[in-house]
């Protein structure tokens, strides 16, 4: 009967890997397909023909212009998309560098009071950045001719997934044709205040400088979208998913004597695994890190490091193994429980953290992954409640096996006498 319990065990277990696991990397590796589709830019708008467009590097948006070099003028059009119904897009060029501190932008969102599309300008100072004060809209220090917002076909109002397009005309200083641009997407506006936008790479990176006169572009470098997938479906496969099943093919099949040795070598094989696997998505993330100067996420990078390191101390741990024998077994396998569950902690944390970093906190990703992880530990806890009443079990029958071989003894004493 115990070895059948044990069988149907570790049978329940493995189930749960193919389950929760064959799906998600199925899907992120689809998603990783869609989400290297690039952007097409127009020079036709709904308001005019412009003589050059360019697609931009993230976020699907684009941008077309005339440049009158007779008077230095620069009629530009970006075209973007809303993420919310009270989000807001904004476009604008910065003097000094191709960074968001600095810039003199235009954000297009609904009016609050009449639901039109406004068009407002705002200078970006480092206040802004630090989010010491509110965004407040005040005219530019730039020589800005005209602009406008509006809509794009078939969109009506604003909503998540509408296309909008800023216009602008723009005096340049003589000779002056390498301009920084800069764009964002924001999900609110508090009033007629624009509030912060996601941080996820491609929102920290939508900034480049164009040659307006030969459209040559220069991008700040990023990872691309399919080395984020990557990283991001190992890493929560390895550190978030096959590790703490990995601890919990040791924690419950260890007890049944029935499986002899089976048990650890399961429970290495996992772990193994886990780990190789989370250490090709970790260098991954350092490869992305060197590709991304200027995109930091340091919570992030310090979770993945604990992670990392914790899971080399345990791999290193079991080349220093003392013997059943030895009188400090004790003191190792301490350590190995504390550090394996730090590790397991650390990894499920970071996973939901990366979902953060990637814009996927409110998406179909991180509801799987936490059906995933909500079917482990609902498995623990059933496998924790049957351990337990094993346990209180062999307590209450050893305890009768006593009582039974005292009475034995009473018996054989009084006997005697």
């Amino acid at each position: 009967m115990r070895q059948q319990r044990c069988a149907t065990l570790l049978a329940s277990l493995l189930q749960l890997v193919a389950v929760a696991v064959l799906p998600a990397a199925a899907a992120a590796a689809a998603a990783a397909a869609a989400g290297g589709a690039a952007g097409r830019c127009t020079t036709s708008t709904p308001l005019k023909t412009y003589a050059k467009c360019i697609a931009l590097p993230t976020q699907g948006a684009t941008l077309a212009w005339t440049y009158d070099a007779r008077n230095a003028t620069l009629d530009a059009a970006f075209t973007g998309s809303f993420i919310s119904p009270s989000g807001w897009v904004a476009w604008g060029v910065n003097k000094d560098a191709p960074a968001m501190t600095g810039a003199r932008v235009l954000a297009a969102f609904s009016d609050p009071s009449t639901g039109a599309l406004l068009a407002l300008p705002f200078l970006l100072s480092p206040d802004v950045k630090l989010q010491a004060s509110p965004l407040v809209s005040r005219p530019l220090d730039i020589p800005l001719l005209a602009s406008s917002a509006s809509l794009v076909d078939p969109a009506r109002t604003v909503r998540d997934g509408a296309t909008v397009t800023i216009a602008a005309t723009i005096r340049l200083s003589p000779n002056r044709t390498k301009l920084h641009f800069v764009w964002n997407r924001g999900l609110y506006v508090q009033g007629y205040s624009p509030t912060i936008h996601p941080t996820d790479a491609s929102d920290l990176a939508s900034h480049a400088t164009v040659d307006i006169l030969t459209t040559a572009t220069e991008a700040s470098p990023t990872a691309s979208a399919t080395l984020q997938w990557t990283h991001g479906s190992l890493n929560a496969l390895s550190w978030g998913f096959l590790l703490p099943v990995g601890a919990a093919v040791a924690r419950y099949l260890r007890p049944c004597a029935s499986t002899g040795p089976a048990w650890f070598y399961a429970h290495a094989a996992i772990q193994a695994t886990g780990y190789a696997l989370g250490a090709a998505g970790f260098a991954l993330g350092l490869v992305m890190g060197s590709a991304s100067p200027g995109v930091t996420y340091k919570l992030h990078r310090g979770l993945g490091i604990a992670a990392a390191t914790a899971g080399s101390l345990q791999t290193l741990a079991m080349l220093f193994r003392p013997k059943t024998t030895n009188r400090y077994r004790k003191y190792w396998k301490s350590y190995h429980h504390l550090v394996g569950y730090g590790c397991v902690v650390v990894g499920v944390v970071n996973v939901f953290q990366g979902f953060e970093v990637m814009g996927l906190g409110a998406s179909y990703w991180k509801l799987g992954y936490c059906m995933a992880l909500a079917t482990l530990a609902g498995g623990c806890v059933a496998l924790e409640v049957n351990a337990w009443v094993v346990f209180c079990r062999r307590q209450q029958e050893e305890k009768l096996m006593r009582r039974e071989v005292e009475d034995v003894v009473v018996k054989d004493r009084a006997a005697a006498f």
